[in-house]
């Protein structure tokens, strides 16, 4: 069932994506060569503490992996898709490359984003990688309207990567949020015809989040049970938003 959310609701909302925004930049300001993704970590961890937030992911568990994720981060770095968790021992380097995502629950609601960084002096093709994600993330949210379809955002994802060269990651999706992390509908980067496409309405908020490989779609997880990697070990990039569906336009409640 998709729960729609009334302006209240959407307000409280915009409160836990504006905390989320101002993590990641914070962040952002820190991804440089030396940093390792534990610093990231406890940075982000104090940040949420001191606006009384309780982190997202810390604690979140799926049947997959039948252990509990035990950061507030998601640190993936190169071949990394999602779900790469810090380390004292995963210290950035020049050419590096790293997606951080990350959410917060205050006051009952949810926010979620996630960005992707260069460190030092990267490749054209990982910056590029970087620029495509970003540019189909942007076109995906433009599509975020009342009377549009679901298809309109995954077929819009899909088009700009292809494009250009690059595969979505098809094992992992965006999502509906709200008073829950992972809410209804499920929202691939692609148009799966087996799954469902209802029209996108008013009150409906989404964490779209593109999921971009350099080379092949394939994924595989690591050991720990949470690392997903690019099967070809090729670079991955994510960016992610969560988006409410309102008369006005998409309004994206994890950006000033």
């Amino acid at each position: 069932m998709i729960v729609r959310k009334n302006m209240a609701e959407l307000e409280k909302m915009r409160c836990s994506g504006l905390l989320v925004w101002k993590i990641l930049d914070e962040l952002r300001r820190m991804v440089g060569e030396g940093v390792s993704t534990i610093d990231l970590e406890v940075t982000a961890e104090k940040m949420m503490t001191d606006a009384g937030a309780r982190p997202a992911f810390k604690g979140y568990s799926t049947p997959a992996t039948g252990t509990k994720f035990p950061f507030v981060l998601c640190t993936s770095v190169n071949d990394e898709i999602v779900h790469g968790m810090p380390s004292q021992k995963k210290v950035l380097k020049s050419g590096d490359i790293i997606s951080i995502d990350t959410g917060v629950q205050l006051n009952g609601y949810y926010g979620d984003s996630a960005i992707t960084v260069g460190v030092g002096e990267v490749s054209p093709e990982a910056r590029r990688l970087m620029e495509v994600t970003r540019e189909s993330l942007e076109m995906a949210i433009e599509k975020a309207r009342p009377g549009n379809r679901l298809f309109d955002i995954c077929g819009t994802v899909e088009r700009h990567v292809t494009a250009n060269g690059f595969s979505v990651v098809r094992e992992f999706v965006g999502h509906g949020i709200g008073t829950q992390m992972h809410e209804e509908p499920q929202i691939p980067n692609y148009v799966d015809r087996r799954s469902e496409n209802p029209r996108l309405k008013e009150g409906m908020v989404l964490a779209i989040e593109p999921m971009v490989n350099a080379g092949k779609p394939g994924s595989r997880v690591r050991p720990d049970k949470w690392t997903a990697v690019t099967e070809d070990g090729k670079y991955s990039a994510h960016f992610e938003h969560t988006v409410a569906i309102t008369a006005e336009g998409p309004w994206v409640l994890t950006r000033p």
